[in-house]
């Protein structure tokens, strides 16, 4: 697994592997202002339907998952962004196994 260091380049991919069975995450920033953590999703795993009180972005970097926000699915693939709006239901599907980067905007 790669190194994250302030400024130095990574690649997000291969910054967090997959876990069998598992979600695995890996806390990149974490400010006042919001943060930044990378997550893998092995298949079958979920996050159920919650909530947050702030916009939240997620960009996918490997494989193609289910969002579903407001009860409506989504199904962005590597390299596509999503995002999910405060105060609104949200929910993670992996049908697939999947890496994505969330990006937190606390304000």
């Amino acid at each position: 697994m790669a190194v994250i260091e302030s400024g130095k380049v990574f690649v997000p991919n291969e910054a967090i592997e997959y876990a069998a069975d598992g979600i695995v995450s890996k806390e990149i920033i974490h400010t006042q202002g919001g943060s930044v953590t990378l997550f893998s999703f092995d298949k079958g795993q979920r996050l159920s339907e919650h909530s947050a009180p702030f916009d939240a972005i997620v960009t996918v970097i490997d494989g193609e998952p289910e969002i579903i926000i407001d009860g409506m699915p989504h199904h962005p693939k590597a390299g596509e962004m999503l995002i999910m709006p405060a105060n609104h239901p949200h929910a993670v599907n992996a049908t697939t196994r999947f890496k994505m980067l969330l990006t937190m905007i606390r304000g």
